[in-house]
């Protein structure tokens, strides 16, 4: 039987599209999101709900699970989407109100991003802090698509390399972030053999990621095969709870970040991280986590991007842990 995928007529009260997929559906009003599905409904405050609506769709649904809180979530199978409420969560399962569907990706992308669109409304940015930001509070009003629409910054090989160099931040409309102020801008100085002009190539990270206008979105600046370098700047808190499917090592650069690290099934508790400029960690691929930064801080994730790594795991191939003590 074909999936059933609707958008409902709009509440006359709020001005908010309701969105179906499957035997999910989502509305919202002034100030919160609401999703049933048939053994159970679970309520968001909707700006929370937009902050993690918009990593998912940004990332594509990303690498593993993107749980919005502790109940509501997807989980990415390259090609294929479960859309889940309470499957991660052991109290859910055990009252048997859990509820999953898998979706094809290009059956539920356009769903999310027509959701992320209609209820984003003018001067409310979902990938800002909030303190940069407006309300996501109140009636339907405007919307924001210019920022829930940008491009996830992607170079081919790295920044500064011949063909990546438009993807440099600089002055042209990327202007130094206020709590960046203090960071140098001089790039490095190349002095390459002749012949070599386009093959050795350097960037200041400080000085890019110092002009970053978005909070806790990955951008790929370097590739080396399937090893990817994906900076960010975050503040305050990870809209999003992420289940790993595969090893990610954490590099903190500046500030300092608490993570919340959860067993990936249960939500039981397994660490709490507290990471200072220098410090390394690796997230094991069998964890959820989520981060807390009181200052704008900037942090490396180095990720593996294989597609084979998750079925590898879930065989035993290759374990949860970068290293065993």
């Amino acid at each position: 039987m074909a999936t059933k995928i609707a958008t409902r007529e709009t509440d006359e009260r709020f001005g908010y599209q309701s969105f179906s997929i499957g035997e999910f559906t989502f509305s919202r009003d002034e100030y919160f999101a609401y999703i049933h599905w048939p053994t159970g409904q679970h309520v968001m405050s909707v700006d929370a709900f937009l902050r993690a609506l918009q990593r998912d769709v940004a990332w594509d649904f990303f690498y593993g699970i993107v749980n919005f809180d502790n109940v509501l979530g997807t989980m990415n199978h390259y090609g294929k989407v479960d859309l889940f409420a309470g499957r991660f969560n052991e109290a859910y399962r055990k009252a048997e109100l859990d509820h999953q569907e898998t979706f094809v990706t290009e059956q539920i992308r356009p769903l999310f991003k027509s959701m992320l669109s209609d209820w984003t409304n003018e001067g409310f940015d979902p990938f800002a802090s909030p303190a940069e930001t407006g309300t996501a509070f109140g009636s339907k009003h405007g919307n924001n698509d210019e920022a829930v629409t940008r491009r996830r910054v992607t170079a081919e090989r790295m920044v500064a390399v011949p063909g990546d160099e438009a993807l440099r931040t600089d002055d042209n409309g990327h202007p130094i972030n206020r709590q960046f102020a203090d960071v140098a801008q001089d790039e490095p100085e190349l002095h390459p053999a002749p012949g070599y002009e386009n093959e050795v190539c350097g960037f200041n990270l400080f000085a890019y990621l110092s002009r970053s206008q978005v909070t806790w979105n990955p951008s790929v600046v370097a590739v080396c095969k399937e090893s990817l370098y994906c900076p960010t700047t975050e503040e305050y808190i990870l809209p999003i709870m992420h289940g790993n499917d595969r090893v990610e090592w954490f590099i903190q650069l500046s500030d300092e970040i608490t993570w919340d690290v959860e067993d990936r099934e249960t939500g039981a508790k397994r660490a709490k991280v507290v990471m200072r400029a220098g410090d390394v960690a690796a997230m094991p691929a069998d964890i959820r986590h989520q981060g807390y930064s009181p200052k704008r801080s900037m942090l490396l994730v180095w990720e593996n991007a294989s597609g084979d790594i998750p079925e590898m795991i879930a065989q035993g191939k290759i374990p949860t842990v970068p290293v065993t003590f």
